[in-house]
């Protein structure tokens, strides 16, 4: 999974995926329509909106972040792995913008990353200390845009079977990185809806209340998305909603990540 010079490949290769991200892969198209069908008309257009006004004043910029699924190749039952993980991130309280918030790792782009790609490798590296050698970009999303930063998304489908230890490099920026089963994001007990009173639209995404983070925002929308396109979704509560301050006064810092029955 390097490029021969050992630094990272960034040639996208959904074949190397193992059988039990097949589905999702297969319908990876479906993901943006997945994401969408959970936001109001209404916040839609005003993400439209403000696409079109960050591009007339210069404003969007460019940004990548890496969708890192590890675990076993071979899966006895066939479908998702026991012990299949996603990397995510807390950011640190300190920072300016989004502080506290969970999230998959990445940053905005330079311009000698080559592409979306180049910069989710490099910002997971920079963020997590992943060795990106050991990882398999698949494919790439569609560019979602994001208000209040400005910037315009590209997440980037990864594998790999082990990717090796991970931990907070800068802890000015990162409070928490973590391999988070993703039978915890399946869980019906850890999701939720959450909404931002401070939002003139009370608009609700969903959410995963886990022991060490809060997953909501563009990544928990991702995250749902991502579980609904691969059919790894249980029925869960929508109708559980919860104001934002509330939802993340009820986390924790153990690290139980309730994954539900196996």
């Amino acid at each position: 999974m390097s490029n021969g010079d050992g630094g990272p490949s960034a040639a996208l290769d959904a074949a190397a995926a193992p059988s039990w991200l097949k589905p999702l892969l297969e319908n990876v198209a479906d993901v943006p329509r997945a994401y969408r069908e959970r936001v109001p008309a209404e916040v839609l257009a005003a993400i439209k909106v403000a696409n079109a006004a960050a591009t007339v004043t210069g404003t969007k910029r460019d940004a990548a972040v890496l969708v890192l699924f590890s675990g076993p190749f071979d899966s006895p039952s066939g479908g998702l792995p026991p012990d299949a993980d996603l990397l995510l991130t807390v950011r640190a309280s300190t920072l300016r913008q989004h502080a506290g918030q969970a999230a998959f790792p990445g940053g905005a782009s330079d311009p000698g990353d080559g592409g979306p790609v180049g910069t989710a490798l490099r910002e997971a590296n920079e963020e997590t200390g992943v060795d990106v050698t050991r990882l398999q970009p698949l494919v790439t999303l569609d560019r979602m845009f994001i208000p209040p930063s400005g910037f315009h998304v590209v997440p980037v489908l990864a594998y790999s079977p082990d990717p090796g230890p991970v931990g907070v490099v800068n802890d000015g920026e990162t409070a928490i990185v973590a391999r988070v089963p993703i039978r915890a994001f399946v869980n019906p007990e850890n999701r939720l809806m959450v909404y931002r009173k401070e939002n003139t639209t009370r608009f609700a995404g969903p959410a995963f209340m886990l022991n060490q983070m809060l997953v909501w925002g563009f990544t928990g929308q991702v995250i749902s998305a991502i579980l609904d396109v691969a059919g790894w979704a249980e029925p869960w509560d929508a109708d559980d909603v919860r104001e934002l301050d509330v939802a993340m006064a009820l986390v924790g810092g153990g690290s139980d990540y309730r994954e539900g029955p196996q």
